[in-house]
């Protein structure tokens, strides 16, 4: 089979570049064959990469330890689910998942996209040929970067996952975000599509919306998982430690939600044009810087593949993306004039702007903070690590401010908001932030930053209240609709502006978690079986934790060392805790890495418990323990839950009254949008 996946990277490498030259070289405006034959060289494409995969497969699940990559990252012990993760577990395996997948989206941009845009399809064709071929010719041309490549000797077995890897996680978070990394191609090839063709009205945009959207909710949905994943498998307590590989992945989450929201500016009034332009083709480089920051080793990171030379690969693409498609941009630029011109700050466009200054300035401190050590290292010869002191520092406020805009922006009208509207709209958002934040204080809250931010997601969440109530309410005036049918109907004939609110919701959560887990309550105790530690919360009960003992025993390809810990709750007892220590091993029974660490939770809405169990001395069932009380944490994992439901609901289909009053909406406030949307 490994001659079969072979030769299929050589076949797709051709017609990918077939039809990339086809593309951009060949005459096909004005011969419709020539341009069917561009489209049907992304099914091609698609097809070898296909077999290429279906190939290491079948090495994978066959135990084919000759070849070097199913020998490094399976063995006959390991469970199959993580089998299935060991595709993109390693460098090589990923490199042919993106490739793969990236050839199928775009294949189906080919087949989904309407005819109305055939102008611009085979150009979107041939930059997605070639973004695919680029990953193709690593695997054939870098050195230790080809899946197939064969040992000089077959092992018995092979290394099995890094322990770390050995988690549900694995499953789900690096296909989520590679996803988002993936399908953030076809925005960008539409975006170039546009300028090569020069078609600059808003076409471009409804051709690859969904595409974005998609991008944006899988990448979402990945970074989410992630959170989760570094809370449950390493130990710390925390899901965010501004990791260099964990920044790369924000990076261009934060640069697409500012164009997601800049270019409903564009569609509405004609703006910022050149604007959008520039953030897709930025967007979609900091894929690619992403890609290199985790492949070159150039900084360490616990997320990171080994330190490689086809780090380089994509520093180069980088860098020939970047040059090419800022000049075309630069082309094209007098043809992206703004129909209109902004009439007032305090707009719902002066919002927006205020949102894209946001964004684009966390992600740029972001980046910076990223970079720092490498230019340290080349501008004072010593690495000097930003920590996440500065992240936090610079980011806080510019998150903060964020939020706030979350709340503003559906409350100020098109072009110029008025006294009389303004008055109007922010009474009951404004009244429900400062109720909030005076029920902290009343508590005992007393930290400045923790009281603004929860009283911006009060804010948040009672704009969001209103707007939803305005818009029953209009539907109950006209059509005398109950609440539940006109919640419905409201929802289904504006899918897009509602969904976006449920994501605003699911993102004041996100804020609410953060701000908990500042606050955690944490101890380190040794305890003998039959002792006990108390720990009080940030919630004011008090946790009694009682050791029960350690157990030892095999299970599936490892070795455990279980402590379990009886759990009270202000003197009630709650359950029990546990949380192990592992030695994976091979089918022949030899330990195959570092030993590992499970910890245990228990959580509910308002706290989690969070044990780690650090050891025992040889022999005895004494245990030593990390305890913590984490607030608020399980409102990351219903935010994300939330803002997935509100990102599928954004980008389902609507029908033609949800364009009708889309139309009708743009010169007007949130309460006539409302009423038009209810007219419908």
């Amino acid at each position: 089979m490994t001659y079969l996946g072979q030769f299929s990277l050589w076949a797709a490498f051709l017609v990918g570049l077939w039809g990339g030259a086809l593309a951009f070289f060949g005459r096909w405006q004005e011969r419709p064959a020539l341009a069917r034959a561009i489209t049907r060289s992304s099914y091609a494409l698609c097809a070898a990469l296909l077999v290429a995969s279906i190939a290491l497969w079948k090495g994978i699940f066959g135990h084919d330890f000759n070849i070097e990559y199913v020998a490094g990252y399976t063995s006959r012990n390991l469970p199959t689910y993580y089998l299935i993760s060991a595709f993109w577990a390693g460098q090589k395996g990923s490199l042919l998942f993106w490739a793969v997948v990236l050839s199928i989206f775009g294949a189906l941009a080919q087949a989904l996209t309407s005819t109305r845009f055939k102008a611009m399809l085979p150009y979107v064709a041939g930059i997605a040929n070639i973004v695919t071929i680029f990953f193709v010719a690593v695997m054939l041309f870098a050195d230790t970067a080809n899946p197939f490549e064969r040992l000089a000797f077959t092992p018995p077995d092979g290394r099995g996952l890094n322990p770390q890897l050995q988690n549900p996680g694995m499953i789900i978070h690096p296909p989520m975000l590679y996803l988002g990394y993936i399908s953030l191609t076809i925005p960008f090839a539409f975006a170039m599509a546009a300028l090569l063709a020069k078609q600059l009205d808003a076409g471009w945009i409804i051709a690859m919306r969904k595409w974005a959207l998609t991008s944006w909710l899988f990448l979402s949905i990945g970074i989410t998982i992630g959170m989760w994943w570094a809370y449950v498998e390493l130990g710390w307590g925390g899901v965010w430690a501004w990791d260099p590989v964990e920044n790369a992945s924000l990076l261009p989450w934060l640069t697409l939600t500012a164009f997601l929201h800049s270019v409903m500016i564009q569609e509405k009034r004609g703006m910022l044009k050149r604007w959008n332009m520039a953030l897709i083709v930025g967007t979609f480089l900091l894929t690619i810087f992403g890609t290199f920051i985790t492949r070159s080793g150039v900084i360490a990171s616990v997320h990171s593949f080994t330190q490689s030379a086809v780090g380089y690969f994509f520093l180069a693409f980088l860098l020939v993306s970047g040059i090419l498609s800022f000049t075309l941009l630069y082309t094209r630029w007098p043809l992206l004039e703004p129909e209109s011109q902004l009439e007032s700050m305090v707009s719902r466009e002066g919002a927006f702007l205020y949102n894209n200054l946001a964004l684009i300035g966390i992600a740029f401190s972001v980046l910076w903070g990223t970079l720092f050590p490498i230019l340290s290292e080349a501008v004072r010869g010593t690495k000097i690590t930003v920590g996440p002191p500065f992240f936090n520092r610079v980011n806080i406020p510019l998150g903060l401010f964020l939020l706030f805009l979350t709340g503003v922006g559906p409350l100020i009208a098109w072009r110029k908001a008025s006294l009389a509207n303004l008055r109007r709209q922010f009474v009951l958002p404004v009244s429900g932030g400062l109720l909030t934040a005076g029920a902290l204080v009343a508590a005992g809250l007393r930290n400045g930053w923790a009281l603004i931010a929860l009283g911006l997601a009060g804010f948040v969440f009672v704009t969001v209240l209103q707007e939803f109530w305005r818009g029953i309410r209009a539907r109950k005036a006209m059509h005398g609709e109950s609440f539940v049918i006109g919640l419905v109907n409201l929802v289904s004939r504006n899918r897009r502006r509602y969904g976006g609110y449920i994501v605003h919701v699911a993102m004041l959560l996100y804020f609410v978690a953060f701000t908990g887990l500042a606050f955690p309550a944490k101890t380190t105790v040794d305890l003998q079986p039959g002792q006990s530690a108390e720990l009080r919360s940030p919630f004011g009960h008090t946790y009694t934790f009682t050791h029960m003992g350690v157990s030892q025993y095999t299970a599936l390809n490892r070795r455990v060392s279980a402590a379990t810990l009886e759990v009270a709750k202000d003197g009630v007892r709650v359950g029990t805790i546990k949380s192990e220590k592992r030695q994976h091993v091979d089918s022949f029974g030899q330990p195959t890495f570092e030993p590992s660490t499970e910890v245990g939770i228990r959580s509910n809405l308002q706290e989690d418990v969070y044990v780690v169990y650090a050891g025992s001395p040889d022999g005895t069932e004494r245990a030593s323990y990390s305890l913590l009380i984490n607030p608020l944490v399980a409102w990351f994992w219903i935010g994300g839950g939330l803002l997935t439901f509100g990102g599928l609901l954004t980008m389902w289909p609507g029908g033609p009254q949800m364009k009708t009053a889309r139309r009708r909406a743009a010169p007007q406030s949130g309460y006539a949008v409302s009423m038009a949307g209810a007219a419908e």
